[in-house]
């Protein structure tokens, strides 16, 4: 049995009641099934246990990685030292305030939240039907598809700071920008959040996400595990198009490739490791820019 750290052992005997996984590895919880083992990762049920393992931590110095589905993370080979934070299926719950408005806990999926959405007849989270993170993860990083982005429909937010205090932040205190917003830069965690969406017949609602996830399936590489759109948007052009242009689709560094279905993918075709797709994505980047003059930075979080 391996040896427990002394950070194991404090956050053991501090948090008794907390569900805590340890050396548990990062590959089981991103969508890239890549990632080595967390210290300690922990599931809080509720709010009040979130506040608890946030609470612990500032004692112990420790600042920890807050994780969602992690559909948009590459984890590192070796592993994460100190605490991290898993909220998909732990901070769930989802219901109607009014007629308009709807509020959903950070742990809950995008999916989920739409298809909410859907069966009270509102309309406005259709483009997050296909998007596989959760609510916060998309709060935390404005996520978008098809024209529609949560700033779009977000009209607040409640946040816990590392101290364990909540808070609520209107949509302009999240300053919302492309895939951008105050959390990143504040540390503070998205619990919940508030969306005003508009009454539409159920039929048309459920066309719609009819609609966009046929053509997500018709053209992205849903078959591999990938971590979504793998570069930023640039300016002037598409990510997607640019590395198509530079011939580099089905380009491949180690396990790791650019999907030969959309090159706007990084993939993991055989194995990969995290250096293997950050070697992909700078070689990507770097080849893309000697021939358009356009550098596209990585989307996906690089822990």
């Amino acid at each position: 049995m391996t040896e427990l750290t002394l950070f194991q052992e404090n956050i053991r005997t501090f948090l008794p009641e907390i569900d805590l996984r340890f050396y548990e590895p990062m590959a089981k919880h991103t969508s890239f099934h890549i990632g080595g083992g967390a210290e300690v990762m922990a599931f809080p049920k509720n709010p009040e246990e979130l506040a608890k393992i946030l609470r612990v931590c500032k004692e112990l110095n420790t600042v920890p990685v807050i994780l969602g589905a992690g559909t948009n993370v590459l984890a590192p080979d070796e592993g994460i030292p100190g605490m991290v934070i898993c909220l998909k299926d732990c901070l769930g719950g989802m219901e109607r305030l009014d007629d308009t408005h709807i509020r959903v806990a950070a742990g809950v999926t995008m999916t989920r939240a739409a298809l909410f959405a859907a069966d009270l007849g509102l309309s406005g989270l259709e483009f997050a039907h296909g998007i596989p993170g959760t609510v916060g993860g998309g709060v935390y990083m404005n996520a978008g598809a098809y024209g529609g982005e949560i700033s779009q429909v977000c009209v607040s937010v409640d946040v816990m700071d590392q101290q364990g205090n909540l808070s609520t932040y209107s949509a302009e205190q999240m300053e919302f920008s492309y895939r951008h917003s105050i959390l990143e830069e504040n540390g503070s965690v998205a619990v919940s959040s508030v969306f005003a969406l508009v009454p539409k017949a159920e039929a048309e609602i459920r066309a719609k996400m009819k609609e966009l996830m046929g053509k997500r399936s018709a053209s992205q590489p849903l078959d591999l595990p990938s971590a979504g759109s793998a570069f930023k948007r640039p300016v002037g052009g598409y990510a997607g198009a640019l590395i198509e242009q530079a011939g580099l689709k089905g380009y491949q560094i180690g396990g790791a490739a650019i999907s030969t279905k959309h090159a706007g993918f990084a993939v993991n075709v055989d194995n990969a490791t995290a250096d293997d797709v950050k070697t992909l994505l700078q070689s990507v980047s770097d080849i893309v820019f000697e021939k358009s003059g356009i550098r596209l930075e990585p989307e996906v979080r690089i822990w």
